[in-house]
C-alpha cells in the first residue's frame, strides 16, 4: 500500500476497475481544490465579519499551513488503521466540512484555531489522496499525477467562480460555505467509493505518529519548494507587478493572475502525455528552462503584454513539477507515506513564505529584484531535476511501469 510501505496482497484489478479508480481519484482532487477556491474568495467577508486588521488576517492565514504541517505525518497511520479508501473518505469529509468553520468564527481568537483545524484536514487528505494517486499510477503503468493535479487546479477555479458569484450576489458567507461544504462532501463521498481499496498486511507495523522525513524527501521537496515558490509569486504578485511596475489598470492586472492560473491548470491536464513521452527528468529540466525564460522576460519587460507572456511561460514551466515530486516521493523508499508527507510539508512551507519573502525583498529593493529570486529558483529546477529519477515500485497486479525516467536523464 502506498500510504504505509508494505501492503497486503490484493487481486489485480481488471483494466476497467483501474480506469474507474483513476476517474474516482481525479474527482477527489477536484473536490479538494474546490474547497480552496471557495474559501479564498470569501476571505474579505471573513475579515469584515471578524473585524480584524490586515496584520491580524495575515497572522491567521498562517495557521492553515501550520495545521497541515503538524497533521500530515498522521495520514499514513490513519490509512494503516482503517485502509486507504476508508481513511480518504473520512479525511476528505473532514476537509470539506471544515470549510464552514472560518466563516462561523466571531473574532480572531476563534478564527485561528478554526484555520488550524481547516489546515490539518487539508494536509492529511492531501497526503492520502496523493498516495492513492501514486498507487493508481503504478498499477495503470502510465503517468497520471500531472492530470490529477490539473483536476485540483480546475476544482480551485470552479470553486473560485462559485465564490465570486456568491460574493457579488452579497450572500452571507456562512450560508454559501455551508452549502458548498455539503455539496463537496457528497461529491467526495461518492468519488471515494471507486478509489483503490488498499489495506495493510496483518503483521505490518504501523508507521510512527511523527517522524522526520527521509533524506530522499528532502531532496525531492527542494525541487517542489522551487516550483511552489514561483507559483506563489505568480498567483499573489503578478497583478501587483503589472500595476506597480508597468502602470496597468486594475482590470488588466487582475486578468494576469487569472491567465496564470488557467495556464497552469491547462498544462497540468496535458502534462501526463509529455511525461510519458520524455520522462520526468527531461520534462522538469525543460520546464525549468521555460520558467527561467519567463522570469527573465518579466524582469526586462517594459510592456504589459511581454510581462503577461513571461508569467504564462513561468506557469507552463512549473505546472507539472509538484505532481512529479509527489510521484517520485511515493516511490523513493520503504516508507512512501512518510516521504509524501515530507514533500507536502516542504511545499506547503514554500507556499507560506513565498508571498512574504517577495514582499520583503520588494520593500527593501524592488519588485523586479523579487522576481530575480524567482528566476534563480527556476534555474534550480534545471540543476536539480535528476533527483526525480527514481525507479518505479512494483505492486501486485501492476502493469509495467513507464521507463522514461529510467532511460532518460
Amino acid at each position: 500500500m502506498t500510504g504505509n510501505g508494505a501492503s497486503q496482497e490484493v487481486p489485480p484489478l481488471p483494466h476497467a476497475g483501474l480506469r474507474r479508480a483513476r476517474r474516482s481519484v481525479a474527482l477527489v482532487f477536484l473536490a479538494h481544490g474546490a474547497v480552496t477556491g471557495n474559501f479564498a474568495t470569501r476571505i474579505p467577508w471573513i475579515q469584515d465579519h471578524t473585524g480584524i486588521s490586515p496584520g491580524q488576517l495575515g497572522l491567521a492565514l498562517a495557521f492553515p499551513a501550520i495545521g497541515a504541517s503538524l497533521a500530515m505525518p498522521l495520514a499514513g497511520r490513519i490509512s494503516h488503521r482503517f485502509g486507504a479508501r476508508t481513511a480518504l473518505r473520512g479525511l476528505l469529509a473532514l476537509w470539506t466540512l471544515s470549510l464552514v468553520l472560518p466563516a462561523l468564527s466571531p473574532d480572531v481568537y476563534a478564527l485561528c484555531p478554526a484555520l488550524l483545524v481547516y489546515g490539518a484536514a487539508s494536509g492529511m487528505s492531501d497526503v492520502a489522496m496523493n498516495a492513492l494517486g501514486v498507487e493508481t499510477e503504478d498499477r495503470l503503468g502510465k503517468p497520471i499525477m500531472s492530470g490529477l493535479h490539473g483536476m485540483w487546479s480546475a476544482g480551485a477555479l470552479l470553486g473560485s467562480a462559485a465564490g465570486t458569484v456568491a460574493a457579488h450576489a452579497g450572500w452571507d458567507a456562512r450560508l454559501h460555505l455551508a452549502g458548498a461544504a455539503l455539496v463537496l462532501t457528497l461529491l467526495g463521498t461518492l468519488a471515494c467509493r471507486g478509489v483503490l481499496d488498499l489495506r495493510s498486511a496483518p503483521d505490518e507495523h504501523p508507521p510512527p505518529r511523527f517522524a522526520l522525513p527521509p533524506r530522499s524527501a528532502l531532496l525531492i521537496g527542494a525541487i517542489g519548494f522551487c516550483a511552489v515558490f514561483a507559483e506563489g509569486a505568480g498567483l499573489d504578485w503578478s497583478a501587483v507587478y503589472l500595476r506597480d511596475e508597468l502602470g496597468t489598470d486594475a482590470g488588466l492586472a487582475a486578468a494576469s493572475t487569472t491567465a496564470f492560473a488557467c495556464t497552469m491548470a491547462a498544462a497540468r491536464l496535458a502534462g501526463d502525455r509529455v511525461v510519458a513521452r520524455f520522462g520526468a527528468v527531461r520534462t522538469v529540466r525543460a520546464g525549468g528552462v521555460l520558467a527561467a525564460s519567463g522570469g527573465l522576460l518579466i524582469i526586462v519587460a517594459r510592456q504589459p503584454a511581454l510581462a503577461m507572456g513571461g508569467f504564462g511561460l513561468m506557469g507552463l514551466g512549473i505546472a507539472v513539477v509538484v505532481p512529479l515530486a509527489f510521484a517520485a516521493a511515493g516511490r523513493s523508499g520503504p516508507a512512501p507515506s512518510q516521504a509524501i508527507a515530507g514533500v507536502a510539508t516542504i511545499t506547503y512551507t514554500s507556499g507560506l513564505i513565498a508571498p512574504s519573502a517577495i514582499g520583503g525583498i520588494a520593500q527593501a529593493t524592488s519588485l523586479t529584484m523579487s522576481f530575480a529570486l524567482v528566476t534563480a529558483l527556476a534555474c534550480g529546477l534545471v540543476l536539480g531535476a535528476r533527483v526525480l529519477r527514481v525507479p518505479s515500485r512494483t505492486t501486485s497486479g501492476a502493469a509495467p511501469a513507464p521507463t522514461g525516467d529510467l532511460e532518460r536523464s
